[in-house]
């Protein structure tokens, strides 16, 4: 609140001082060689596949658990989207997903490149996906805090998007960082460097992302904490998570249920506690996609809710969301 109102009075709303300094932030986290602040996910998007001069009609392969603006993009740009889809029980589309979806597309749709979206935080095995030789843009919104064994950023595709958006790790009420970790690639970026502040993450926004990357370590432990206490719960009952290897950073608790979301969600009002449905946002929650390219992703949608899991969340709601996650139905 202290940033907001500073950035209000000094009467600094739109790009300044503010979007050079959460830059300075952000480069010590994600080790980019080159950023730009934008006002959107959906700018970072349409720029970062305007770059690689696409043909009309180009294939992009895409997770069926990707947001829904990613279709309004590809479209607006004129390229085809191909739908992967994920692994059983799995977040993440993985090599052989995205395989078996370029194995069934049209022959006219030739792909050349790659979406991946860290959908729920899960992380997918972009080392293994590499070896495929499509560019890669990798959207890291959901698992900001997550890193390799040697403590570096997870990322190094061509050109990497960070939202800040409500459902993000980090959020700033709108906004997204587009950037690149190598330097061939920031000089693309580089050349963007004139942006019309229409396209620019405004000041205000700005100072909340900047403490959002300064209280960022703190904020991920906590969250961690109040994850291993939902577990904990999770074990007690039938219903199951995601598999992932490794570490990862969730926005919110995620369950995959072995009974109806109706009941769960009519169950957790009655306790007061807001469930909601993990993918409903998403092509295939949302209907854009036809249920049968993409099973595995669509059974998932119908079966899958999410419990509150944010830094702030007190004692008293941690344990009355436990002991809900422990009694479900």
């Amino acid at each position: 609140m202290d940033a907001v109102l500073t950035a209000l009075v000094e009467d600094q709303i739109g790009p300044g001082e503010q979007t050079r300094l959460l830059l300075q932030h952000a480069k010590e986290s994600l080790g980019f060689d080159y950023c730009l602040a934008l006002r959107s996910p959906a700018i970072a998007l349409y720029m970062a596949l305007k770059l690689l001069n696409l043909e009309d009609g180009a294939g992009v392969l895409i997770p069926a658990f990707s947001p829904r603006y990613y279709l309004r993009v590809i479209e607006d740009l004129r390229l085809c989207p191909l739908y992967c889809d994920v692994a059983p029980f799995s977040a993440c589309v993985s090599r052989e997903t995205i395989e078996a979806a370029m194995s069934a597309r049209p022959e006219s749709v030739a792909p050349h490149v790659i979406i991946l979206h860290h959908t729920l935080g899960f992380v997918p095995d972009t080392s293994a996906i590499s070896q495929i030789g499509l560019p890669i843009i990798e959207n890291i919104s959901q698992s900001y805090g997550t890193t390799r064994e040697d403590g570096k950023p997870l990322s190094s595709s061509m050109f990497t998007i960070l939202g800040l958006e409500a459902r993000d790790m980090l959020t700033a009420g709108c906004g997204a960082l587009l950037y690149s970790v190598n330097r061939r690639d920031a000089t693309v970026l580089r050349n963007r460097e004139s942006l019309l502040p229409e396209y620019q993450l405004p000041d205000m926004n700005a100072a909340m992302a900047t403490v959002q990357f300064r209280e960022a370590a703190k904020n991920l432990e906590k969250r961690r904490e109040i994850a291993q206490i939902y577990v904990q719960s999770a074990m007690q009952t039938r219903h199951k998570r995601f598999i992932q290897d490794g570490s990862y950073n969730n926005y919110a608790f995620p369950l995959i249920l072995e009974t109806g979301v109706k009941d769960v969600k009519a169950y957790a009002k009655r306790k007061e506690i807001v469930v909601e449905s993990a993918f409903d946002e998403t092509l295939v929650g949302s209907g854009a996609i036809p249920s049968s390219l993409c099973p595995e992703s669509y059974a998932l949608s119908l079966r899958t809710v999410l419990f509150p899991l944010y830094p702030r969340l007190g004692a008293l709601a941690i344990e009355k969301v436990a002991k809900l996650i422990g009694t479900l139905p």
